[in-house]
């Protein structure tokens, strides 16, 4: 027996070099004897700079998208300043109106040869005119186109308002563009409807404030506006206008029949009647 063999413990060595290395598989907190795997330490510190590194990815790569999409759309790579200026454009863009002059206007001449377009066009501007700055005041006196029918829709519309604390500002108003839209025969009327388009600033108040609307930006609107001409009394219901009891300047009998050139009783022309039997019945937002 080779005693120097039995002073060394050859087991307890390797167990003690193998705790001098203070290896473990894994790291676990709280973990008191081993220093852990040097490179598992740095793992989570990759993965979250790796997450950042993608969303930064993510953050340019929606910029470049919106801008490409914004320069497409609005001419400016500034999303929030391309949507104000196309609301600039919007605000400032006169609406399209429904423009049926060229078919409607031949069929009106001939039924009524004597039919001034301009003069009625011209009219239906200002009726449109009177009847919005009548909103405004609150004051059916402003309107002078127009017969009874009119100006008890413009009466109702007002009292609905004041009955509400409210007032209908129309300011600034300018017409950019009137033109028949419609030309129809119905009841023993014939009706004229002009679209007019037009920019002002439409708003809503109550005794302190807007409530409706903006007083700072302009607004495109389009109006029909109703021309009516009883062609036949008997057949066209309601009709409660005084205005339209006309009567042969010859014989005085009653002109039944406005549409007609002549008095069916006695003969004389009554073409002159007829230019002024045409009277605004109804306007209203299109």
């Amino acid at each position: 027996m080779n005693l120097s063999d039995q002073s060394r413990a050859p087991i307890f060595e390797a167990l003690e070099r193998y705790k001098s290395m203070r290896i473990v598989p894994f790291d676990v907190p709280g973990h008191k004897r081993g220093k852990g795997n040097f490179k598992m330490k740095y793992i989570p510190l990759i993965i979250v700079l790796g997450l950042i590194l993608a969303i930064l990815v993510l953050i340019f790569y929606g910029v470049s998208r919106v801008k490409r999409f914004s320069r497409q759309l609005f001419g400016t790579d500034d999303i929030i300043q391309g949507v104000k200026k196309a609301q600039e454009d919007v605000a400032s863009t006169p609406r399209s109106v429904s423009a049926m002059t060229r078919i409607a206007l031949p069929q009106i001449v001939s039924d009524f040869p004597d039919f001034q377009y301009d003069e009625m066009k011209q009219r239906a501007e200002n009726a449109l005119t009177q009847y919005l700055q009548a909103l405004t005041a609150q004051d059916v006196e402003i309107l002078q186109e127009g017969n009874r029918d009119l100006k008890e829709q413009l009466r109702s519309q007002i009292s609905s308002a004041v009955s509400q604390g409210k007032c209908e500002h129309f300011v600034q108003v300018k017409i950019h563009q009137t033109e028949i839209a419609r030309y129809r025969k119905e009841a023993g009327r014939c009706i004229v409807t002009f679209q007019s388009a037009v920019e002002s600033y439409h708003y809503v108040t109550d005794a302190s404030s807007v409530v409706r609307g903006s007083d700072r930006t302009l607004e495109q609107s389009r109006y029909n506006i109703d021309l009516v001409y009883i062609q036949n009394r008997d057949l066209a219901k309601g009709n409660t206008d005084g205005a339209l009891g006309i009567t042969c300047p010859n014989c005085g009998a009653p002109i039944t029949n406005l549409g007609a050139k002549f008095c069916e009783y006695c003969g004389a022309g009554v073409v002159e009647l007829n230019v002024h039997a045409w009277s605004f019945e109804n306007i209203e937002e299109a």
